[in-house]
């Protein structure tokens, strides 16, 4: 997949744990790790936004496009 969520740097940043994070945002540890991870086939908006509120950051500091090598152009 071409996008990942850096997480770990936001949560290293805030000096916040994955438990207190989860708490904060109203998901469960388990999925906050499929976040963290880059297991996560999608992400609700609503989610983002907590992320965001929680973690004082922008979308763009949790989201990263990096291009697949040999994918194929649409």
């Amino acid at each position: 997949m071409s996008i990942y969520v850096n997480l770990d740097v936001m949560m290293a940043r805030r000096h916040m744990g994955a438990g207190e994070l989860a708490d904060k945002i109203g998901i469960t540890p388990a999925n906050l790790s499929i976040l963290k991870n880059n297991k996560a086939k999608a992400v609700r908006f609503s989610t983002l936004e907590a992320l965001c509120r929680v973690l004082d950051c922008q979308p763009g500091d949790l989201l990263e496009y990096r291009p697949d090598d040999g994918a194929e152009p649409h």
